[in-house]
């Protein structure tokens, strides 16, 4: 634990210091952390202190700045916690204050460290006091000194002939640890670090290795400090707050750290070009094409973990909200409700409705009520459990403008039906907090491929303006039944504006304009046919409709079916045959640079036997320049 320190610290040019800095670890067994949690962060927030408070069932750790005053009433607060009565502090004092917001957090641990059989509220090692450290120096005891802190932390100072372990974190430790020459299991070890909780782990640790004569310095680096100034000791301590660094003064030495590597910066390194505060410094700054490369492999990493985890599939009660659009205002709530939201059959939404859960402002609709422009409905599902999805999403292209994702299948779009968290807009939602990306374009659940996103408004907008205008190039593989007897055609029949069940939509003279040129790239000896597709219209379902009225509807499509058929599944399951249409290339001009951008999806597809022939030109023309469409 940490011990006070009685006399303010000087930390301005005019000798003023009115800040006052507390650190402070302790290792007990809490519970109700959220009620805690709450209770800190009403109390921190109304008397204005700055810092981070980290609450676990282990204990707490905490570093926060403030007046005297609103210190103390955060510590009187804190020991009447059971199990925290002999909470101690360790201060200092500065001109300003070196937080820049109030956070706290619910953690595993206070330090992460990642040994369960680890329990410093149970057992740790015998702490040695700074003045004993001292003297065992002088004497030239022999004894092993161990760094247990980060490599950007040793690089500012550490004791005279101390074991750096040459870790990035301390959840690094243990593997380090492991590999320490054999003979120092049998010598007296003094680990030390920053004010002493990491050592608090590493001690126990250390002893289920096999050492058998552990010691862990008491309050750490800034408690010798304290005690005993910078003997034996050189260079300062890192601290994790905006002074960055303090000597054996305790007093800020100016040392400067990148905010994006740690690592500490001197005079020479600050002047460089390639020193952006807050974004690089010359240790780990890259040209702007590793830049955007290395953000992209970490936004894929964090998408990866996030739909991997299907997080829909786990129970929880849902209540989906359901906007009314002016095209369906006067219709009765069933009506409404089976054209909107045809994920759920009619008598579905009958079931619903007469169970109360559809409201309005939290009171129940029925059945006929006539709905309004924008009102804003609530379907309470229940406990609901959605099936599982694909999830292998891959960012394609990432700028500051737009996203490409090469989107596998089947995953819904956006939520509807039976899914609402387990879809490709939730799963980027998550991804990408704070932001918000905006779809130029949608693909149907079944079908997987290139899908083009928006970071900002002004940027949607001209992406669906392009849409809009048709100078879009957009190719598609097909696999489908039959063999089609011409090597090109071409389909413009209307589609029809409403979706009948399952959402399915038909021909319909009175329909939508939709046109579809298709080129066979190979014919099977199964009886199937590999196309090459072009929509130059975009309406929903268009590429599967066109097929199915052809009489060669796409193979695996579990709603367009064989001999002119509609089945009853209109989402796939995630372990069945795919539905064999692919997004596959993509030509757009880029909404900022103006640069025509051409990409191509590069998912391995079983289906698609033969991509020799469009593999050379993604997006030439189905059809050539003269061809009859």
């Amino acid at each position: 634990m940490f011990c006070s320190s009685s006399a303010p610290q000087v930390d301005s040019d005019d000798g003023t210091a009115s800040v006052l800095n507390v650190a402070a670890y302790q290792f007990a067994q809490l519970g109700e952390l959220a009620e805690l949690r709450r209770e800190l962060k009403e109390l921190c927030f109304r008397i204005g202190l700055k810092g981070t408070i980290l609450l676990s069932e282990e204990g707490i750790n905490l570093f926060v700045a403030g007046e005297r005053d609103d210190i103390d009433g955060l510590l009187g607060f804190l020991r009447r916690v059971p199990g925290l009565a002999g909470l101690e502090v360790k201060e200092s004092w500065t001109a300003q204050q070196p937080f820049r917001r109030m956070l706290v957090k619910i953690k595993r641990e206070i330090i992460a460290f990642g040994v369960d059989s680890v329990q410093p509220a149970v057992r740790t090692s015998p702490k040695l006091s700074a003045a004993t450290l001292r003297r065992w120096l002088s004497e030239g005891k022999p004894i092993t000194l161990l760094d247990t802190r980060n490599d950007y932390e040793v690089q500012l100072g550490t004791f005279r002939n101390a074991i750096d372990l040459n870790i990035r974190d301390f959840r690094s430790f243990p593997e380090a640890a492991e590999k320490l020459p054999e003979e120092t299991k049998g010598q007296a070890v003094v680990m030390f670090c920053t004010g002493g909780i990491r050592c608090e782990k590493a001690g126990p640790y250390l002893e289920q290795l096999g050492f058998r004569e552990i010691y862990q310095l008491d309050g750490g680096i800034l408690k010798y400090f304290e005690e005993c100034g910078g003997e034996h000791y050189d260079g300062a301590c890192f601290v994790f707050d905006q002074r960055v660094a303090v000597g054996p003064d305790l007093l800020p030495t100016g040392v400067k750290q990148c905010f994006a590597c740690q690592a500490t910066l001197g005079e020479e390194e600050l002047r460089s070009p390639q020193y952006v505060p807050g974004e690089s410094c010359p240790h780990c700054y890259l040209p702007p094409q590793q830049q955007r490369l290395r953000q992209l492999q970490k936004r894929q990493e964090k998408l990866d973990g996030i739909a991997s985890q299907l997080p829909g599939c786990v129970p929880y009660p849902n209540v989906r909200a359901m906007h009314v659009p002016r095209a369906l205002a006067g219709l009765s709530a069933l009506d409404y409700l089976t054209r909107f939201y045809p994920g759920i059959d009619r008598a579905g939404w009958q079931e619903a409705l007469a169970n109360s859960a559809v409201r309005y402002r939290g009171e129940a609709i029925d059945a006929e009520t006539a709905v309004r422009e924008g009102q804003r409905l609530e379907h309470h599902e229940g406990i609901v459990v959605e099936p599982a999805v694909a999830t292998d999403i891959r960012i394609l292209f990432e700028d500051e403008s737009i996203v490409v994702i090469d989107k596998p299948a089947p995953l819904p779009v956006h939520p509807c039906g039976r899914f609402n968290r387990n879809s490709l807009e939730s799963f980027l939602a998550q991804a990408y907090r704070p932001e918000k990306l905006r779809m130029a374009h949608r693909l149907d659940a079944n079908t997987s491929g290139l899908m083009v996103f928006s970071r900002k408004f002004s940027i949607a907008q001209k992406l669906q303006d392009q849409f809009h205008q048709r100078t879009v190039e957009k190719r598609y593989l097909a696999s489908v039944h039959g063999l089609p007897p011409h090597d090109a055609f071409v389909c413009r029949e209307p589609i029809g504006r409403e979706a009948g069940e399952h959402g399915a939509r038909t021909i319909d003279a009175g329909g939508l304009v939709a046109e579809t040129g298709f080129r066979v790239l190979r014919r099977m000896a199964d009886g199937t046919s590999l196309l090459l597709v072009e929509p130059l219209t975009g309406r929903t379902n268009q590429i599967r409709v066109h097929l199915w009225h052809l009489g060669i509807p796409i193979v695996g499509d579990s709603l367009y079916l064989p001999g002119r058929q509609l089945g009853n599944q209109a989402t796939r399951v995630a372990d069945s045959a795919p539905m064999c249409l692919h997004a596959w290339a993509l030509a757009f001009d880029h909404p900022l640079t103006g640069e025509r951008l051409r990409l191509r999806s590069s998912r391995q597809l079983a289906w698609a036997t033969s991509l020799d022939g469009p593999a050379r030109q993604p997006c030439e023309p189905v059809f050539p320049p003269e061809g009859g469409r």
